[in-house]
Order: C-alpha cells, then structure tokens, then sequence
C-alpha cells in the first residue's frame, strides 16, 4: 500500500461520518407534537449495537424505540406521536446522563415570539459527526439564522466541535391560544433531540474501542464519564 493510500485509509472514517444525530418533529393545529430521532454511530465490531436509548415507561403505546442501522450507521431510531405538550417533556428520560449542553428560551413582546438556544457540541468530534435539527412550527416563521424549508419550516446544522445558536421568530395574535402552547412541544422536542447526543457521546466514552480522536474529545475521557462545564 502507498502512503497516499494508507493517509487516506486512515481519513476514511473521519470523511465518511462516525456520529448521527437527526432530529424532526412537528406540532399539529391540535397541540399534539409528533416526530422521530435517530441516534447512530459507525459501530467499531460486530457486536457494536451503537447508542441505545429507551422509551419512558410513562409513555407505554405512545413512544417505541427501534434499532437502527443505515448507510454503516447503527443504533437506535425514536418514534413519538400524538403527545400532549406535557408528555413530550418527559421525552428527555430517553438519556438519563444529559448535560448542560442545551439552552433554550422563547419571550414574547406584544405579537412576536422570539425563540433562542445555545447548543455546546464541543465534546463531538469535529469532523465525521451529522447533527441536525428540523421542526415545524406552528405559524409562520417571520425571521431564522436556520435554512428553510417552507413558510413554518426551519432546519439547523450544528457543527460539531462547536458552540452554535438556534434563532426564530414567529408572530401569534395571542399568546393564550393552542398555537402559542405549542412552543412547549417545540422545547420539549428540542430536548429529546439533545438527549439522543448525549446517548451517542456516553455510548462513544463507554466503548473500549473507540478510536483516539473521539476519546480523546474536550469531554470524553478514557475511564471517565462526561466532564461538567466546571471541571
């Protein structure tokens, strides 16, 4: 084998992704939030299942957990559907080792909503790693540092090895009605999504055989689990 070979045997898995993370979800003009997460790594042996995460059992019949394998991904794929706004909080048991990684707030000043987040992947690998957030909101979006999709569609891509914001603004004439509860759908859905990253980053730190670049990220450490914002 050349050395250019070899160099570019070793970036194959760099190049080719080795962290999944998708996230889409919509509200309904009935306030119930539907959608599904896909958590998945490039498995590292044969017995690698990749991240697993597990149904709430408070949401028996509403929420099934599935294995996933796909393009040299495995792992685990969420389906959640017709949740009330409170149910889809409780989503985040999906992964009980969350971080503080994710922060999100919406305020309203007369008929504009503004919705804004803070999502740390500093822990991720910079490179290989797909994360990627869809939602539908439940009117119009008026201003997005997202990609549209349509009218009330927006979609993020997070990079990895990064610190990224997440930006919208939708008008509501008022902020009692199901449109406006929706909101709470949009943050409880965002949350399952962060859960499933912090599914994939516990699942890389517990595999003996993870490969050095991944082991070796800012939160990630041999023998330890995630190292809080504070250390």
């Amino acid at each position: 084998m050349t050395a250019a070979l070899l160099f570019a045997a070793l970036l194959l898995p760099l190049l080719s992704g080795c962290l999944r993370v998708q996230a889409s979800m919509g509200v309904s003009s009935n306030d119930r939030v539907s959608g599904r997460i896909v958590a998945a790594a490039v498995p590292q042996s044969e017995d690698d299942k990749g991240p697993q995460l597990k149904a709430p059992d408070a949401l028996t019949g509403k929420v099934r957990v599935e294995s996933y394998s796909q393009d040299g991904y495995v792992g685990s794929q969420v389906y959640f559907e017709d949740l009330t706004f409170g149910e889809v909080q409780q989503l985040s048991a999906l992964s009980d080792q969350t971080q503080g990684m994710f922060t999100l707030a919406f305020n309203r000043l007369g008929d504009l909503v503004t919705l804004t987040g803070r999502v740390d992947l500093g822990s991720l690998p910079p490179h290989g790693s797909d994360v990627q957030f869809t939602v539908a909101f439940p009117a119009r979006v008026g201003t997005t540092n997202g990609t549209r999709e349509g009218d009330s569609v927006v979609t993020w891509k997070l990079p990895a090895g990064d610190v990224s914001t997440l930006r919208a603004e939708v008008g509501y004439a008022d902020p009692n009605t199901r449109s406006f509860a929706g909101w709470a759908g949009i943050v409880g859905g965002i949350t399952l999504a962060v859960a499933a990253i912090v599914a994939v980053l516990a699942y890389m730190n517990r595999n003996p055989d993870a490969p050095e670049y991944v082991r070796a990220a800012r939160w990630i450490r041999p023998g330890r689990g995630p190292r809080t914002p504070a250390e």
